[in-house]
């Protein structure tokens, strides 16, 4: 069945740059089955709201940190609406999240007192560019 052009008014890079990725980015979610093949009309590829609407929340879902594999999860989820599988992925992606920030902040502590020692004028070499010494 040949579907309108207007039922699917997107050219690949026009869902591109609604979703705001590359031409190739589409292509690459499509190969990973992120993102469905689109239907043709005339011998283009159109797509439709739908496919931007999914292409917005793989890039949402990777801004919080999900991989491409959680994300096809994700999305799979979203189709069979387990909230409790998709509560635990949330869960453990905010536990993660947790963990970095803790390494990051001793990160930054140790940097502060790095930088502090280096502005004391104590003699001697320079104790951020020491703590890089291996």
């Amino acid at each position: 069945m040949v579907q309108s052009q207007e039922a699917n008014p997107f050219t690949i890079g026009k869902l591109a740059a609604a979703g705001g990725v590359g031409v190739e980015t589409v292509r690459f979610y499509q190969r990973r089955g992120l993102l469905g093949k689109p239907t043709r009309n005339q011998g283009f590829r159109r797509y439709g709201s739908e496919e931007v609407c999914r292409l917005r929340f793989i890039r949402q879902a990777q801004s919080a940190g999900f991989t491409l594999e959680q994300i096809k999860e994700l999305l799979e989820l979203d189709a069979s609406d387990d909230r409790a599988r998709a509560r635990e992925m949330a869960s453990e992606r905010v536990a993660a999240l947790d963990a970095t920030i803790a390494e990051l902040k001793r990160v930054r502590d140790a940097l502060k007192r790095l930088a502090q020692e280096c502005g004391s004028g104590a003699p001697g070499p320079c104790p951020i560019l020491r703590s890089f010494d291996v």
